[in-house]
């Protein structure tokens, strides 16, 4: 008998398969992958047969089954929403979504007025929330959310083609987005908005920690081949800057800056596909500088294990459910500014 706790996959595409298979694979002694779901039928059995995990083509059999003790939504993000909500009705032990919590503010406050009638704990999986450097810099930074006056996210990468063909071999490769005509004045904001629901959403809930509030996107673009330069205020003068960009070069880049009045906080991530440990965090002050890191485990371990200890009650949520709506509710805000500003810098140039 398996005494470890039984996860299964709502969706079994690129992360599930690149991202989420191989760090459990280093977690066994707390969690197994007991069932797959995907709606690609030959995706779910041939996922399923690198764990000697169940398969199906339904959520509902997915939930149904008893060996299931926690569930990934890795699904499409239409169907986030409805896909926690039933595992949080069936019972399960605790339940994992990936980001985005959901597409709409509603949304998410619907998931979260569940998870607080059935009980069970609701974790988004925004890694870098849950990596031990940031965390370990977080316990030292003293009063920088409050003094914080500029924020800094760049995330400089290859496509992740290369990263996933390092990472796993693919079963199968989702069809791309249609192409767009970005001359198209809503084409482009859609496609800027989609960029920072997309990219710049692995680091909005650090941005909020220090700007909790947009008080106006004060400029839009988007970059090629992929990307997007955003920067922004808040109503008491605190500005961010965000920069996302996938390009051909390999050497990638993942930094999150933060300047306040009397500190400095810097930290380097490492790429999602690959496993090379925890962020090194670097804080600086006029009187020290303090390094924290690189440790063992790495954002998306670290939210595993925490998700294993709310499912046996060994931890309570490290993010309430109201900063976990309050996140999507920044970055939907984010998004839809975004679209609105590059629309009327194109409409006056």
């Amino acid at each position: 008998m398996n005494t470890t706790l039984g996860v299964g996959f709502i969706g079994a595409g690129p992360v599930t398969q690149a991202i989420h298979l191989p760090h459990l694979a280093g977690l066994s002694d707390r969690l197994h992958i007991a069932h797959v779901m995907d709606v690609d039928p030959d995706t779910a059995a041939a996922v399923a047969a690198r764990a000697g995990a169940r398969h199906s083509t339904s959520a509902d059999e997915l939930l149904a089954d008893e060996n299931v003790d926690v569930v990934a939504v890795c699904s499409p993000h239409a169907f986030h929403a409805d896909q926690a909500e039933a595992a949080a009705r069936a019972g399960k032990k605790a339940v994992l979504v990936e980001k985005p919590f959901a597409t709409t503010v509603p949304e998410a406050e619907r998931i979260a007025k569940v998870s607080r009638e059935t009980g069970v704990p609701v974790l988004v999986g925004a890694m870098h929330t849950y990596d031990p450097a940031y965390l370990a810099a977080a316990a030292h930074w003293g009063d920088l959310p409050e003094t914080a006056r500029h924020i800094r996210s760049a995330i400089q990468l290859p496509p992740n083609s290369r990263y996933v063909t390092l990472a796993t071999q693919l079963h199968s490769l989702p069809a791309g987005p249609p192409r767009r005509d970005l001359s198209d004045p809503a084409a482009r904001a859609a496609a800027i908005s989609g960029s920072v629901l997309g990219l710049a959403m692995h680091n909005l809930p650090l941005v909020r920690r220090f700007l909790p509030y947009i008080e106006a996107v004060d400029t839009a673009a988007l970059l090629t081949p992929f990307g997007y330069a955003v920067t922004l205020h808040g109503p008491d003068g605190r500005t961010a800057e965000l920069i996302g960009h996938m390009g051909t070069a390999w050497r990638p880049e993942w930094t999150f800056e933060v300047w306040g009045e009397t500190a400095q906080l810097h930290l380097d991530f490492t790429p999602s596909y690959v496993r090379a440990g925890s962020a090194r965090a670097t804080l600086r002050t006029a009187h020290e500088e303090r390094g924290f890191g690189p440790f063992p485990h790495n954002g998306y371990e670290a939210e595993w294990l925490h998700l294993a200890d709310l499912a046996t009650g060994a931890a309570t949520p490290r993010y309430g459910l109201d900063d976990l709506v309050a996140d999507l509710s920044f970055a939907t805000d984010l998004a839809a500014r975004a679209g609105t500003a590059l629309q009327q810098e194109g409409a006056s140039a």
